[in-house]
């Protein structure tokens, strides 16, 4: 660097100055002056401080050292101690960061994994969905579920957990959701009464299969039952299955529910 830089009047830079000069504010400096750890060797007539090209210099090692975590006043003592093993220091902090680096890199791999699980978490082709779910699944459910949900606990529970499902682990969980919903629509021809043993197991066994994507409360079932009826995928999805088979479904839920001293009507996802 040109020694002419160091030049205000005869003497040296200005505070202002060198704070531009080595990129920190003017009141650090100040303050590293007041402390001891960097004071500028003169003044101005006017009684402003002037930084040597040696003070800059000191303060480019402060903050060399600073950047390495030291604390100032142990900044100061290797600076000023003739004795102080600057190398020994660096050896101790160069060792320290390693194992910070360490720590990050974990870090950032358990968030990675984070990302990952809050995304979609199902990992199978849109082609896999179709060969497993039944020609009339539409990969975009996924995602418009998401879009529904995606900022709520129990999709990131669900998201966390789908993450881990092989596809033979989503073949059985389809072919249980099938079996389900058969024996629902059995059921309903049957004239199976909501309220009945046999129609509150079909319910557990509808909330056991909710729970096996995030942990379904009566309350929380009670909800969906609700959104069953009002939502017209779902009312075509079941429907056709056995007509009526929706709000039957819902009445299902509702009574198993209340069994549970749940009051479906005024039912939160809680």
């Amino acid at each position: 660097m040109p020694s002419d830089v160091y030049i205000q009047g005869t003497d040296g830079l200005t505070v202002g100055r060198t704070a531009t000069l080595v990129g920190v504010s003017v009141k650090t400096l100040h303050h590293w002056d007041a402390i001891g750890l960097v004071r500028p060797s003169g003044r101005t007539w006017a009684g402003y401080r002037l930084y040597s090209a040696d003070d800059v210099g000191r303060i480019h090692r402060v903050l060399v050292y600073r950047e390495l975590g030291f604390p100032l006043a142990e900044i100061g003592r290797i600076l000023d101690d003739p004795d102080a093993d600057a190398r020994a220091h660096l050896r101790r902090q160069r060792s320290e960061l390693v194992a910070r680096i360490s720590r990050l890199e974990k870090m950032v791999g358990a968030v990675d994994r984070m990302l990952e699980a809050s995304r979609s978490g199902m990992r199978l082709t849109p082609e896999q969905q179709v060969e497993i779910f039944g020609d009339d699944w539409q990969p975009s459910w996924v995602e418009e579920a998401e879009e529904r949900w995606g900022e709520s606990a129990q999709w990131a529970q669900y998201a966390e957990r789908a993450a881990k499902l092989t596809p033979e682990d989503w073949q059985e969980v389809a072919a249980t959701t099938r079996a389900l919903e058969n024996d629902l629509a059995t059921a309903k021809r049957a004239g199976v009464v909501p309220g009945s043993d046999e129609a509150n197991a079909l319910a557990e066994r509808h909330r056991a299969l909710l729970s096996g994507y995030f942990d379904c409360t009566h309350s929380m079932q009670a909800c969906l039952g609700r959104m069953f009826v009002a939502d017209e995928g779902y009312t075509s999805h079941y429907d056709a299955l056995a007509p009526g088979l929706t709000v039957w479904l819902r009445d299902v839920i509702f009574a198993n529910a209340e069994a549970h001293g749940v009051d479906p009507e005024t039912a939160t996802w809680e």
